[in-house]
């Protein structure tokens, strides 16, 4: 989403952080690629304006020009403002229990698979037992439909009232009956409209009035741009809210909404959709963010994502093999699945420092998937044993994975290539390495040495 506005930003950065001394005319250029950056990524004018005006205030106060690495210092204000107008420090959901939420917003922004996600995200993150999902759009059959599947499909609990003429009568009494029947959390989906009207504010208003939420959050699709800003405002004024569920961060939009949205309405993002699946949603981090746009990488997600899902006592296995030059096929095929576990390759490397220009798309995707396919075609034997792979049993991997023979060579190259490397490292033959490795080289796939193994990572990455 933020790719374009990385870039520039990098760029400005780069600049700011080769100035020995800082002053109001060396600082101009970058601050004015700065405000440029913004302003293309569809920031709001008056919030561009004023965030570079507060970097130019630090950036010349006393203690920067006096320290040690003024430009340095100037990057730091730049991350510390970006994170401030993002939404600084984070606000932990209500502690109240059963939890009331209340999800409102126009038609299409994702509400209602954000009702689902964010059910499973609280259950997985607070500790939610028994979450309920209650259909509000009564205009909607098809709305009323899509959160009973999605309920359905994560073992939740869901309510709704088809015949109901009464929409804040049918939620209070759903909600009753959700809570008597144990439930910890109650998800109300609302109805939404194409536009904001005067219908839909009222019965947002009453549906509230009827439930009275702990937390009410505007689901906002981040496509919108400053049409979003602009719909937060509105239903900020008429329905005060809590927080806003960002949606569609994984698109093209250009990432202004983002930016624009905490200062203008004065209401901070607390949640983020990333994708259509119902693990693409996470808390906002507003520092985390910052760092992501600035081309600085989110290790501490990556951290954390990888507590969640991967297998601690395979990956030592792995990694202790790997330290013994003793990695075959079979231990490559268990990393490439402990891998898959966190998600598409793109995603990762954006969260890896200096990765996050990295592109990987569809294209490295499929020569991942036609590596594991290759892979898959062998025997256990010949995964343990590569060097038993023949001409006729290549061919008869090549056939049975779909792919060319050439494709099989490539890949046991690579493959020979990388545990050469591995004994090498064991042996402590440093500069034969780096010898090698430059051979190597070259940024398969857009990424240096072809992935994530040292020297060529995943084979087949070209």
């Amino acid at each position: 989403m933020f790719a374009n506005l990385t870039d520039k930003l990098t760029k400005a950065l780069r600049d700011l952080r080769g100035l020995s001394k800082l002053s109001e005319e060396n600082i101009a250029p970058a601050l004015n690629e700065v405000r440029s950056a913004l302003m293309s990524a569809d920031v709001n004018f008056k919030v561009a304006k004023d965030f570079t005006e507060r970097v130019k205030v630090a950036c010349l106060g006393q203690a920067v020009i006096d320290s040690v690495n003024p430009g340095q210092m100037a990057v730091k204000i730049v991350s510390d403002e970006l994170t401030k107008l993002l939404g600084e420090g984070e606000r932990p959901i209500d502690p109240r229990r059963p939890l009331r939420v209340l999800l409102v917003g126009l038609q299409g922004s994702g509400k209602t698979t954000s009702a689902a996600k964010l059910a499973k995200h609280l259950v997985k993150k607070e500790g939610i037992r028994k979450p309920s999902l209650v259909a509000a759009d009564l205009r909607r059959p098809a709305a009323i439909d899509q959160l009973e599947t999605l309920a359905k499909n994560e073992g939740f609990d869901f309510r709704s009232d088809r015949a109901a003429t009464d929409v804040a009568a049918m939620v209070g009494r759903l909600v009753k009956e959700a809570e008597a029947a144990a439930a910890d959390l109650v998800i109300v989906d609302t109805a939404g409209r194409l536009q904001i009207d005067g219908d839909l504010m009222e019965e947002v208003r009453r549906v509230r009035e009827a439930f009275q939420p702990h937390e009410v959050f505007l689901v906002a699709d981040a496509a919108l741009g400053q049409q979003a800003v602009d719909v937060a405002a509105k239903f900020h004024e008429s329905t005060p809210l809590t927080g806003i569920i960002l949606t569609k961060l994984d698109g093209d939009a250009r990432g202004g909404a983002a930016l624009s949205m905490k200062t203008v309405t004065g209401v901070p993002i607390r949640y983020m959709g990333t994708g259509e699946k119902s693990s693409d949603f996470d808390t906002f981090h507003p520092d985390r963010m910052a760092q992501r746009i600035l081309g600085m990488g989110d290790v501490v997600s990556l951290v954390e994502k990888a507590q969640e899902v991967v297998d601690h006592k395979e990956a030592e296995r792995l990694a202790e093999k790997m330290k013994k030059a003793d990695f075959d096929l079979e231990d490559f095929l268990a990393q490439m699945s402990q891998m898959k576990k966190m998600g598409p390759l793109g995603d990762i490397m954006k969260m890896m420092p200096g990765m996050g220009n990295v592109q990987v798309g569809a294209k490295e995707e499929k020569h991942l998937a036609k590596t594991e396919a290759i892979v898959l075609s062998m025997t256990k034997k010949e995964r343990r044993n590569p060097e038993i792979l023949n001409g006729s049993r290549r061919l008869r991997i090549a056939k049975g994975s779909g792919t060319q023979v050439s494709d099989v060579n490539a890949l046991i190259k690579q493959f020979s290539q990388m545990r050469d490397m591995m004994r090498m490292m064991k042996g402590g033959k440093g500069k034969e390495l780096m010898r090698r490795m430059g051979q190597m080289g070259g940024g398969r796939g857009g990424m240096p040495g072809g992935g994530g193994f040292p020297g060529g990572g995943f084979p087949g990455m070209r």
